[in-house]
């Protein structure tokens, strides 16, 4: 994040330099251009790497809790396919950034991402309880995973296409299982 934010100035500084117009009406994509020229991801990939390992963090997180505190052997068994969906794209996501498998430390408000209420609520609970929220949570977890995947949707790089590609088709598929999953436990 530091890397790109330094880019980011840097870049700012040198077009304000040359130029004495503003960046009001530079496109996105001339931004990336200026600001990655050497790089093989663009600043929307990178940033969309950024936001999605959180999530995919939390997701993982979410799959440990329903490993020991679903009721439902269904649930159990999509929560840790989710987990082991997931844990390798968040690797995946760190070799664009230049990072490791540590977390991520982005603090910033996502789509679908559980507050630290709704988590405490959630490891408060076990069983049927515990099913019935996870579900609902997931699905709008899932529901922001797929939207965030709009940021990269003009990427350039096949690597980065395809796992939002993949993400949005897993994820759609997980959300209509999760919701007849709700709909059996209701």
């Amino acid at each position: 994040m530091n890397k790109l934010l330094i880019t980011g100035v840097i870049a700012i500084s040198a077009v304000l330099g040359l130029s004495s117009c503003s960046f009001i009406g530079v496109a996105p994509a001339t931004m990336d251009g200026m600001m990655n020229h050497d790089s093989k991801y663009s600043s929307s990939d990178l940033m969309f790497a950024e936001m999605m390992i959180p999530h995919h963090q939390q997701a993982v997180a979410l799959g440990d809790l329903a490993s020991t505190r679903a009721g439902s052997d269904a649930v159990r068994a999509l929560a840790l396919r989710i987990k082991g969906e997931q844990a390798p794209e968040i690797n995946t996501m760190q070799t664009w950034l230049g990072g490791s498998s540590e977390d991520s430390q982005m603090n910033m408000p996502m789509d679908g991402m559980l507050s630290d209420e709704e988590l405490a609520k959630l490891k408060s609970l076990s069983g049927k309880p515990f099913d019935v929220l996870y579900l609902q949570k997931m699905i709008q977890h899932h529901a922001g995973a797929i939207y965030m995947v709009s940021m990269i949707e003009n990427s350039k790089n096949a690597d980065v296409k395809a796992l939002g590609d993949s993400n949005v088709k897993t994820q759609t598929l997980e959300v209509a299982e999760m919701k007849n999953l709700l709909a059996k436990l209701q």
